[in-house]
């Protein structure tokens, strides 16, 4: 619990709220009634262990801070997210309808602790220690199972890792979501590739395969797509780009658009986590992501 002041609200309430959720209690020393709330607030405060934090303001000295949030009686409380004020309410509340309150907007303790392994995963990943990290990505999609973001470095990592099988079982849960989510959608595509070369028996040979019929006719757009896939198989990324960008600039909407969309999919595929910068800053982007991103504007709106 902190007191607020004008001077500290920028800081304490607006700020603090774009990375926990700040419940701000408009109270004042003569009010019985927030005497009852305050205590329930703080406890509360204590047993969500970092989930939320709570800011006091005394209406009386800061008049300005309540005239912002048009307080007209006290107890009243209001809940910031990302700087901007998102639910309240008035008056003393039973502490179960203020645990309900809180949980609507406060993540679970399993999502902090999902959210905390996926940064070690992050960074063992960062350290070339890749057993470390899958064995943390493991537990954040065990701890909470509804993190897709947990779950999309996970299974992109066993695929990485060439352990397909288990990327497909660790995937299951979360297929139904694959056509609305671009980076789950990019991982089934990845998928289909491996399952593509799999199911055609496309060994090592397979590249001069597609090769000659691709000399034969430049056109051959689904010669060209199949050495795509196969790239995509073997986690050439750049080539299999190059390859999807030949048929883009000869038919952008060939097999409904199955060039564009596997080629956004691979860009999702191949960009890193965005480094951690001051706030207020703008992560720099991944070179190799800039590169292919402007090529592909480049061909689709030529």
């Amino acid at each position: 619990m902190i007191d607020i002041t004008l001077e500290t609200f920028e800081t304490e309430v607006v700020a603090a709220s774009m990375t926990t959720p700040v419940l701000v209690d408009f109270w004042a020393p003569w009010c019985g009634p927030c005497k009852t709330l305050g205590p329930v607030l703080e406890k509360l405060e204590a047993e969500y262990a970092g989930r939320f934090k709570l800011a006091k303001i005394d209406s009386d000295q800061e008049q300005q801070l309540a005239a912002m949030f048009g307080i007209r009686s006290i107890p009243t409380c209001v809940l910031m997210v990302n700087g901007q004020p998102v639910d309240g309410f008035m008056g003393v509340q039973p502490e179960g309808q203020l645990r309900a309150f809180l949980d609507k907007h406060v993540p679970s303790a399993e999502a902090l602790q999902a959210e905390e392994q996926e940064e070690e995963a992050q960074e063992a990943l960062a350290e070339g220690d890749a057993d470390t990290a899958l064995e943390k990505l493991q537990h954040a999609v065990a701890t909470d199972p509804a993190n897709d973001e947990a779950r999309f470095d996970y299974v992109k990592l066993l695929l990485q890792l060439g352990r397909e099988d288990d990327a497909k079982v660790a995937f299951a849960p979360v297929i139904a979501k694959a056509e609305a989510s671009r980076r789950l959608g990019a991982l089934k595509a990845w998928m289909d590739a491996l399952d593509f070369v799999a199911a055609g028996d496309h060994g090592e040979g397979a590249d001069a395969q597609f090769d000659a019929k691709i000399v034969a006719n430049k056109r051959d757009f689904e010669a060209r797509f199949g050495r795509a896939r196969w790239l995509m198989a073997r986690q050439r990324w750049q080539e299999a780009m190059d390859e999807l960008l030949e048929i883009l600039m000869r038919d952008k909407t060939w097999n409904d658009e199955a060039a564009r969309k596997t080629y956004v999919a691979i860009l999702e595929i191949i960009e890193p986590p965005k480094p951690k910068v001051a706030e207020g800053q703008i992560p720099p982007e991944d070179p190799v992501v800039a590169t292919y991103r402007r090529r592909l504007s480049s061909v689709v709106l030529s």
